[in-house]
């Protein structure tokens, strides 16, 4: 089954068509501006990793900012990158590799503006009754990688100077199936969510992430075309302030809003709210940060620089806009 959105996004990244001008100068983001309207492409569909833009959105908090917050579900069919292109959304949450990817290799008049998860939450899982703890321990181990976490894999053993002959890596679904049977050692997935799936089964995970291991990437970014940050900074900036008070405020207490939501932002995805509220309560310490929530320090947007260079990314400072995050 497929648990994340990570497959078919990065997947269909690479088929976007080429840019032109005209996707950059939409009337539909031009009327968004004059309406004060904020469209917010997710990346997958509502489950708690969204759940502090529906906790603002529930509590006032857009509307007490002059923000008319317009909130579109993503799925495995919506490449986020593709919304902010066609005018359908002017913000987006995506993931630096395809997003500076699109603007090194097509032109893509992107910025990103700030980072929901301070790591990436993608991640070595293993079960805790043979237990893979760290990168080292994968030599002689089966690895699950889906495709298109490969590149991110590879670079991880490369930096940590394992050759790839070492691990057999064998290809993975977003099924954590033939991790319970003892088919294989280990899987590449979300460490936020995956460990629940395993709980079902009557075992115990444990998990590492691989940005601990060099792939240093940011998550969920907040990116936005330059032609809308031009037009609408002030906007942007009252849209950051409270989209960050209500992950503030869901943070408060992580078990809380998963049930307030689930008749309502969180309903209908199959889930259970004990799921949820295992993702909220996991997804904390990557995305809270004592310099407040959406932060891009300039340690972590030169680490992200480093590991894209790593993989063939031509990323620069010059991608990153933290002046916003400076006004909140």
């Amino acid at each position: 089954m497929l648990t994340r959105r990570g497959f078919c996004r990065s997947f269909l990244a690479s088929t976007l068509a080429p840019l032109t001008a005209a996707d950059l100068a939409s009337p539909s983001t031009a009327r968004a501006a004059a309406a004060n309207t904020v469209a917010l492409q997710a990346a997958w569909v509502n489950d708690a990793e969204f759940i502090g833009y529906f906790v603002a959105l529930r509590n006032g908090y857009y509307s007490a900012q002059g923000v008319d917050m317009q909130y579109l579900s993503g799925g495995p069919d919506v490449i986020p990158e593709s919304s902010l292109l066609a005018g359908k959304a002017p913000v987006a949450l995506t993931v630096p590799d395809t997003t500076i990817k699109a603007i090194t290799t097509q032109g893509a008049a992107f910025k990103i503006i700030g980072a929901q998860f301070q790591k990436t939450p993608i991640g070595v899982v293993s079960l805790a009754s043979r237990p893979v703890p760290n990168v080292k321990a994968l030599e002689g181990k089966i690895l699950a990688v889906p495709p298109v976490n490969m590149a991110q894999v590879t670079g991880m053993l490369r930096i940590n100077g394992i050759a790839k002959s070492a691990v057999r890596i064998v290809p993975y679904h977003f099924d954590p199936t033939p991790l319970i049977k003892g088919e294989i050692d280990a899987t590449v997935d979300f460490v936020t969510d995956v460990p629940y799936t395993v709980s079902l089964a009557g075992q115990k995970a444990i998990s590492f992430l691989l940005y601990d291991y060099g792939v240093t990437l940011y998550a969920d970014t907040v990116s936005v075309t330059e032609k809308f940050l031009a037009a609408n900074r002030p906007l942007l900036v009252r849209w950051l302030r409270a989209s960050r008070q209500g992950w503030a405020e869901n943070f408060k207490d992580p078990a809380r809003y998963p049930l307030l939501l689930k008749d309502t932002w969180l309903s209908g995805t199959g889930r259970t709210t004990a799921n949820d509220v295992y993702t909220n309560t996991a997804d904390k310490p990557l995305i809270d940060t004592p310099d407040g929530i959406f932060s891009m320090s300039e340690a972590g947007i030169a680490a992200n620089i480093s590991y894209l260079r790593e993989i063939g990314i031509n990323a620069d400072r010059s991608m990153f806009d933290t002046s916003l995050l400076e006004q909140l």
